[in-house]
């Protein structure tokens, strides 16, 4: 792993400049859901654990950065927060269930904020840095692996339209350049992180290959396939 990281130092900049545009435009990737729900004039089959815990995460991340004193993760983690935050109000404009939708999940989101940003002020330093980054990789893998909660389901229904396929395409090329990154820096929780969340993204995107669904956004292969039958 040195060797490679050795290797790979020429590129630090251009790798974590290249990670951190792609992760700003991860974070646009929330209009089309936003769009579609628009569209819909509603939020039904639509979850707003994608914004919440993206705020929730973006937060969280921030604070990392700010351990780490690493100006990618701070610029990058500050847009997802503004980002967010204004896709989750957009949810909450739309939610029928306002409560239920909405506001229970966001209360959760905003508890273990606080909680977690707590505990940095009370850790020791000399143990913040690798308590916390453990932390933080458990809350992303459970976020970016939430959707294959119903694993079962989408194969038994030949359905995977509840995976967003923006989110989870982008998802794909920031976990696979930031992985790059945290070898680059030899940062153990960086590569296991983003490892993982590579590959729980990338089923993800197969998922949404083979079985396409009805969702509006879920797929491209979905707009082709309307577009033959169309034609026919």
């Amino acid at each position: 792993m040195e060797a490679l990281s050795n290797s790979l130092q020429p590129y630090k900049n251009l790798v974590a400049q290249t990670a951190s545009i792609v992760t700003i435009l991860q974070f646009f990737s929330g209009v089309f859901i936003c769009r579609d729900i628009y569209n819909k004039k509603s939020t039904k089959g639509i979850s707003s654990m994608p914004f919440i815990g993206g705020v929730t995460i973006s937060v969280l991340n921030l604070k990392y950065g700010l351990l780490l004193s690493d100006s990618a993760m701070i610029t990058v983690n500050v847009v997802a927060i503004v980002l967010n935050l204004a896709y989750s109000v957009f949810f909450y404009l739309y939610a029928e269930d306002k409560v239920g939708e909405f506001m229970k999940p966001a209360g959760i989101g905003a508890a273990l904020t606080a909680v977690l940003l707590g505990y940095c002020e009370y850790e020791h330093p000399d143990y913040l840095e690798f308590r916390f980054g453990l932390i933080l990789t458990v809350l992303m893998l459970a976020l970016l692996g939430s959707p294959l909660i119903d694993l079962k389901e989408i194969i038994r229904k030949k359905d995977a339209s509840s995976i967003p396929f923006p989110l989870t395409f982008m998802a794909t090329l920031v976990t696979f350049l930031w992985l790059l990154y945290g070898v680059i820096l030899l940062n153990n929780f960086m590569i296991l992180q983003n490892f993982i969340g590579f590959v729980l993204s990338l089923i993800q995107l197969i998922l949404l290959f083979l079985f396409p669904g009805n969702s509006s956004v879920s797929s491209p292969s979905k707009k082709k396939k309307a577009k033959s039958t169309k034609r026919d």
